[in-house]
């Protein structure tokens, strides 16, 4: 369940930014269509591939736990500076801490989930049933809840919710990060 609350948290922050990141770069920076799309398709790919640099790190230098915690302290301060109004620099600096972030986190807190059961334990196939939940219920409601409140009253209102959330995955991870074994 820590592992379960600290995913959705991720997922939750993850999902809601990027339904507002599009509209963000076109309403609130006024870039074309073309530049918004190139932005985002290159903060998605390196999301998508940083993971592998994230758990070769872990498995060589840091360990999973670090690497959770510091993916997670990454994804606070990169959601939390997209809140910072007007500075081109800061929101290209949150991306790229936002993409950090995951890198260390996504692939390193679903090798902990397996190593929570021994090979052949009837409840492994329950623990990774109850941590996709809390990727899905994440993804469901972070895009809903960020996605209304950024568009519609102050987009730093939805980057905070994003922060905020990721905030409570940290906490959750930290305060039961001592039932999780040694990583």
């Amino acid at each position: 369940f820590i592992c379960f609350a600290t995913e959705m948290w991720e997922r939750f922050s993850y999902y809601g930014m990027r339904a507002l990141l599009i509209l963000y770069l076109t309403k609130h920076w006024e870039f074309t269509d073309a530049a918004s799309y190139l932005i985002y398709g290159a903060y998605t790919s390196l999301v998508y591939i940083m993971p592998v640099f994230g758990g070769m790190l872990a498995d060589q230098i840091l360990g999973s736990k670090k690497a959770v915690t510091y993916g997670a302290i990454l994804l606070v301060f990169g959601h939390l500076g997209m809140t910072v109004e007007s500075n081109e620099q800061i929101f290209y600096l949150s991306l790229a801490l936002i993409v950090s972030g995951v890198g260390f986190l996504k692939p390193n807190i679903s090798t902990m989930v397996g190593a929570l059961y021994e090979e052949g334990d009837p409840r492994r196939d329950s623990g990774f049933t109850i941590f996709y939940m809390g990727i899905n219920f994440g993804a469901i409601l972070g895009p809903l809840l960020i996605g209304l409140l950024g568009e519609g009253y102050n987009w730093h209102y939805g980057f905070s919710l994003a922060g905020i959330g990721m905030v409570f995955g940290l906490i959750s991870y930290k305060i039961g990060g001592k039932y999780l074994g040694s990583a």
